[in-house]
């Protein structure tokens, strides 16, 4: 019995081009809005810091999707487009709003099979799905676990550090910012189902356990 070979129905240049008009997207949420959009001080709600949190997902999705055995371009289509809408609806209503935005992409460039696209729309309605993974389509599932291992490790406690300029704290309390990652981290362990993510998720809690255990012994007044 042969092996299945089964083509990409997306090419560099199309994904590249898919790449770019996610970012104009970002970019133009935030432009077109008078006040400058919610929370915008944070940096974490830039367009800038929300097209670099879409490329870390698509890069890890597509890597758990491979050692898993779901369909890539499936995965990190749904990657690309998961958060577009993010800027511009609120919280509750941007996964379904990213699915729309997918599905006339898709299919107003390009001949793509209607099946591959209803895949990626429907992983990118369904990535804000609370309940247990193994519910979903192994595909979706993929793209929750990078989503929610995006936030942990070194990049999550980058960004709790970067946090406390914006609330006036000091260096005196990055042990207890750099904790609540750590706890981040302990429930995104908790909550990812493949063995993928579960080793991902081990690695970055012990990078930022070790960085969080650093700065309580040479941070003085820090107490463990």
């Amino acid at each position: 019995m042969g092996v299945e070979i089964r083509e990409s129905p997306v090419s560099d240049d199309e994904f590249a081009e898919m790449e770019a008009f996610v970012r104009d997207y970002l970019v133009a949420s935030v432009e077109t809005e008078n006040d400058g959009g919610r929370m915008r001080w944070y940096p974490w709600h830039s367009a800038e810091y929300r097209f670099n949190h879409i490329r870390n997902v698509v890069d890890l999705s597509a890597e758990i999707a491979r050692k898993e055995g779901a369909n890539v371009d499936v995965t990190r289509v749904a990657a690309l487009f998961h958060d577009i809408a993010k800027l511009e609806v609120d919280q509750d209503l941007h996964a379904a709003e990213g699915a729309r935005i997918a599905r006339e992409y898709l299919n107003s460039h390009g001949e793509y099979p209607q099946s591959f696209v209803e895949q990626v729309c429907r992983a990118v309605e369904d990535h804000s799905y609370q309940g247990d993974l193994n519910d979903l389509a192994l595909e979706t599932q993929c793209l929750i676990e990078a989503d929610i291992l995006d936030k942990v490790g070194a990049n999550g406690a980058a960004l709790m550090l970067l946090r406390m300029g914006y609330e006036s704290r000091t260096h005196m309390d990055a042990a207890e910012m750099v904790g609540r990652i750590l706890e981040r981290g302990k429930k995104a362990r908790d909550r990812v189902r493949s063995q993928t993510g579960k080793d991902v998720a081990h690695r970055r809690i012990k990078r930022v356990r070790w960085l969080k255990e650093w700065l309580e012994s040479e941070v003085a007044g820090i107490d463990s």
